[in-house]
C-alpha cells in the first residue's frame, strides 16, 4: 500500500476524522487513530510528546484528509462558531506552525510560500479582532521546542505589539506576521540545541547561534517569491537597538518591522527555551534587555502578558 505523510500541527480540534492515520515504527506503518475518532486531548499530548511532527495515511485518502484541513480552518476562523476559543486557536495555530514547516522543507515553492502569506493575513485579523485568541495562543506549551511553533509565537507578540503600536496597515502586519512565523529558519536542519540560556551556550554552540540569521536570509535572498522585508526579518531579528547584535546593526540601520520582531522573539525565547515563567519573564526583560529593545517594546510586552 502507498502512503503519503501529513503533519500532526494540521491535527487538532474535536472534528472527528474520515481517514486513518499511521505512525512508522521501525519502517513499519501501524494505526494510531481510527476513521471516527478525532485527534483531542491526551492523544495530541502524547504525539507532541513523542516530538512526532508527521504521520501518514493512504495514499487514497489524500483528498479527504484536505477536505478534513479545510473544514477544520473554516469552522475556527467563523466568529459565529460554536467551538470555544481555546479549540479555534489551537487549529489555527497548527495551521500557520505547519505554512511555516512547509516553507522551511520547501522555500523554492512560490505556492506554499504565497499560502502562508495570505494565511498570515488572516491570522492577523484573527488575533486583531478576539481579544482572548492572544491568551489562548500564549497558554499553548511549546512543549517540544518547535521552531515553527515558536514563530507562530512570537508572531502573536508581534501582532499584538504592532496593535498597540498602532500600526495596523494590512501589508505591513501581514508581512511582519510572516516574517516572524518564518524568522528562525536559519535554525532549520541546524544540530544547534536551543533550549539553553544564550550566556551559558559554548563557544561551537554560540557561533552556530550568531550564523543562523545570515544563514537563513542566504538561502532565500535569491528566491523572487520572498518579500524583501521577510527576508530583512530573518537576516535581522536578532540585533539590538545599540548594535550589540549579531551584525553589529544600529536601530536606524534595521527593517523597522525586524525591530518589533526582535523585541517580541527575545520574550519568547526567554520562555520557550530557557524556561523563563510566564509571570517573572517582563521583569528579567526590563532588567537585562533594556537598551537592546525599545524601553516603549518591553513595557507593553509586559501589559500583553499580564493577561495571559
Amino acid at each position: 500500500m502507498d502512503y503519503v505523510s501529513i503533519r500532526v500541527s494540521t491535527l487538532r480540534g474535536d472534528q472527528k476524522i474520515d481517514f486513518n492515520a499511521y505512525i512508522k515504527i521501525n519502517e513499519k506503518m501501524v494505526l494510531y487513530l481510527r476513521r471516527g475518532d478525532s485527534f483531542e486531548g491526551d492523544r495530541l499530548k502524547r504525539l507532541k510528546d513523542k516530538k512526532l511532527r508527521k504521520m501518514y495515511i493512504l495514499n487514497d485518502e489524500e483528498t479527504t484528509y484536505r477536505t478534513y484541513l479545510q473544514k477544520n480552518i473554516e469552522t475556527a476562523y467563523d466568529n459565529s462558531s460554536s467551538k470555544d476559543i481555546q479549540t479555534r486557536t489551537e487549529i489555527i495555530q497548527g495551521a500557520q506552525q505547519s505554512n511555516a514547516e512547509e516553507v522551511f522543507e520547501n522555500p523554492e515553492n512560490e505556492d506554499s510560500y504565497n499560502y502562508a502569506k495570505d494565511a498570515a493575513g488572516k491570522y492577523v485579523d484573527f488575533i486583531m479582532s478576539n481579544a482572548q485568541a492572544m491568551n489562548s495562543i500564549m497558554k499553548m506549551e511549546n512543549t517540544d521546542k518547535n521552531i515553527a511553533h515558536h514563530g507562530v509565537t512570537v508572531a502573536t507578540l508581534s501582532i499584538a505589539l504592532a496593535q498597540k503600536l498602532g500600526i495596523v496597515d494590512p501589508k505591513k502586519t501581514q508581512l511582519l506576521t510572516l516574517g516572524a512565523i518564518l524568522h528562525d529558519y536559519g535554525h532549520y536542519d541546524s544540530p544547534l540545541n536551543l533550549n539553553q540560556p544564550l550566556d551559558k551556550m559554548s563557544p561551537e554552540d554560540k557561533a552556530l547561534w550568531l550564523r543562523h540569521p545570515t544563514d537563513g536570509s542566504v538561502k532565500v535572498q535569491d528566491k523572487k517569491h520572498f518579500d524583501k522585508t521577510v527576508i530583512n526579518i530573518i537576516a535581522q531579528h536578532e540585533e539590538t537597538i545599540n548594535g550589540m547584535g549579531p551584525r553589529g546593526l544600529l536601530e536606524k540601520d534595521q527593517d523597522p518591522l525586524s525591530v518589533l520582531v526582535s523585541s517580541a522573539n527575545a520574550m519568547d525565547r526567554l520562555i520557550t527555551f530557557e524556561g523563563v515563567p510566564k509571570n517573572e519573564v517582563a521583569k528579567k526583560m526590563m532588567i537585562e534587555h533594556v537598551g537592546k529593545h525599545p524601553l516603549i517594546h518591553i513595557q507593553h510586552l509586559a501589559e500583553i502578558l499580564k493577561s495571559v
